[in-house]
């Protein structure tokens, strides 16, 4: 069993790389369309990710976001539920962090930060079980209500920043600057390099060990991969879309709260720049493993924000790098196709025997 595992893990990694090729490739022949050398232009991609230590401090800070809301969408799928309203839970967490951060003036600095994202994830798993009991109790379709979800919250974060959480000492739609003591500190100085990166890490490990080693992530899989086979099975359907869902959203919130503490300093609109949406991608492209969107998110980080000096120091259009995503997005789920209609008719071949 272990090393079927470890075949399917090297399977899809072969063929996530294949893809990433294959658009590369095209990446280059686009290059080449607009009168530049790809080689020159992927180098400077490269240099504007990594190059030095602020370059690489900023694809870490843009990756961090991107992890927690790219393990929310894992994990929701792995149960068989599809999470688009990552984008409400981000910014529900980051409400609820600022609320705490703010307010809790007597609980001292680390303590009220831990505390504040803490709250952050409640909020924000409370507010996706409103889509996963819909989903559970009244078969509702869960796209629907997370995309609708996503609209209240975003707009009544806007109601937020213009009412309630707003500055009493300025006019502009954002709340008061977090104190210093609350917010999180950087690892390497006069960077954007913050301790972000250090729990986005620890909650990789906790997903992916709570996934393939507990026997909650063994039923939850489970459920995801054959609801009436599950309940045969003594295993709670409702229990463990709930439990998905919650946990979904705590993770989605985290990520908000972390972006207010961290980056922002304060809440403001348009905070999340749909990083919630592309969770989504870096889900499917990941194959849903917790350890994938790692380095996936990390990989989109690199990409867009080396597209940026790309573009400065080149002239080669950013959007060449939003191209490349898609086209690795749809040949993976090409190949995800494939094989289901494969599969499909091999059933089919059998019924008929």
């Amino acid at each position: 069993m272990k090393a079927r595992s470890i075949r399917q893990a090297a399977q899809m990694i072969g063929q996530s790389l294949i893809s990433i090729c294959v658009a590369i490739l095209a990446g280059a022949l686009i290059i080449l369309a607009v009168g530049e050398n790809p080689i020159t232009a992927f180098g400077e991609l490269l240099r504007g990710a990594f190059g030095n230590k602020t370059y690489l401090a900023n694809t870490i800070s843009r990756a961090v976001p991107l992890i927690f809301t790219g393990l929310s969408v894992a994990l929701s799928l792995r149960c068989g539920m599809f999470n688009i309203g990552a984008e409400g839970q981000f910014y529900v967490g980051a409400m609820a962090t600022t609320m705490v951060a703010l307010n809790w003036t007597a609980v001292p600095g680390i303590p009220r930060i831990i505390l504040s994202l803490v709250i952050g994830f409640l909020a924000g798993g409370v507010w996706a079980l409103i889509a996963a009991v819909c989903k559970a109790k009244f078969n509702i379709s869960e796209i629907i209500v997370t995309i609708m979800l996503n609209y209240i919250a975003i707009n009544f974060l806007g109601y937020a920043v213009r009412s309630f959480l707003m500055d009493p000492e300025g006019n502009v739609p954002q709340s008061a600057k977090i104190d210093k003591a609350v917010q999180l500190g950087t690892l390497i100085r006069a960077t954007r390099f913050h301790a972000g990166i250090l729990i986005a890490i620890i909650c990789v490990l906790v997903v992916w060990f709570f996934l393939e080693k507990t026997t909650m992530g063994y039923e939850l899989k489970a459920v995801g991969l054959n609801k009436r086979g599950s309940t045969c099975n003594g295993i709670s359907v409702m229990k463990n879309i709930v439990l998905s869902a919650f946990l979904s959203g705590g993770l989605s919130a985290v990520a908000g709260g972390i972006e207010v503490l961290a980056i922002q300093k304060k809440l403001l609109e348009g905070i999340s720049s749909n990083c919630g949406y592309t969770a989504v991608l870096i889900a499917l492209v990941a194959f849903n493993n917790p350890i994938g969107v790692f380095f996936v998110a990390v990989l989109y980080a690199a990409m867009q924000v080396g597209a940026s000096s790309m573009q400065r120091q080149l002239g080669v259009p950013s959007a060449i790098v939003n191209i490349l995503i898609g086209l690795v997005v749809v040949l993976i789920l090409g190949r995800e196709l494939f094989h289901f209609k494969k599969r499909q008719a091999k059933v089919g071949k059998g019924g008929n025997a």
